[in-house]
């Protein structure tokens, strides 16, 4: 009787296991974000994204067939989810699209220079020339999606008369194109000069948006600040 009671299954324990196995994708994904924020792309080995996420070694290559495939699912599952967020918040918002530039546009792109995230920028960056399917797929899952939206957004103002139909349209690009200064600059600089980059990324917009407002809300911004 005793013996039976050794030999007994946990359920607990067992629940656990099956718990731990459902989520494990999710673990190894993890991992690997961080093995590619700290190492890079090309020195990440699918065996230390393994030792991080306390699994066995071969276990990644069950999930995931290739390191490219592993560095997508870290994409979809670490990078888009935030872009999509505020994508979104572009579609629905109640906002007029000068507030939302300056409101939670700007807070977005403030957090992403400083979080953990950027380091996959740098990765881009430093090794997407190399290995193009990387930013072929990068640009498909999260740069055009950004694009699009940002002209959306543009678009609206002007057709709310906020904005003047200028050439931004054209180039949405630059309302991010100081993203990849700060993220660079804290790579490689910060360590000699300091750069607030949350009032660099404000004052960024706000030129931006003074340079485009139409003649009527000039007006209203200047009666404003009499």
């Amino acid at each position: 009787m005793a013996r039976e009671k050794v030999l007994r299954k946990d359920p607990s324990s067992s629940a656990r296991r099956r718990e731990r196995k459902d989520t494990r994708p999710q673990e190894i994904v993890a991992a690997a974000f961080e093995e590619f924020a700290t190492h890079g792309y090309a020195a990440t080995r699918l065996e230390d994204v393994a030792a991080r996420a306390r699994v066995s070694k071969g276990l990644p290559y069950l999930y995931f067939k290739t390191k490219e495939a592993l560095f997508k699912a870290v994409v979809k599952s670490v990078i888009t989810p935030h872009f999509d967020a505020i994508r979104k918040q572009m579609e629905s918002t109640d906002m007029s699209s000068e507030e939302f530039l300056k409101g939670p546009f700007l807070a977005f792109i403030q957090e992403l220079v400083l979080s953990r995230r950027a380091a996959i920028a740098r990765l881009m960056i430093a090794e997407g020339p190399k290995h193009p399917e990387l930013t072929a797929f990068y640009f498909e899952h999260v740069i055009s999606h950004g694009i699009e939206a940002m002209r959306n957004l543009i678009d609206r103002g002007v057709a709310r008369g906020e904005f003047r139909p200028t050439q931004l349209r054209e180039f949405p690009q630059l309302l991010i194109a100081p993203v990849l200064t700060a993220v660079l600059w804290r790579a490689l600089f910060e360590r000699h000069r300091h750069l607030d980059t949350d009032k660099l990324l404000e004052t960024h917009i706000g030129l931006i948006v003074d340079a485009i407002r139409t003649p009527r809300r000039q007006k209203q911004g200047g009666g404003e600040k009499q």
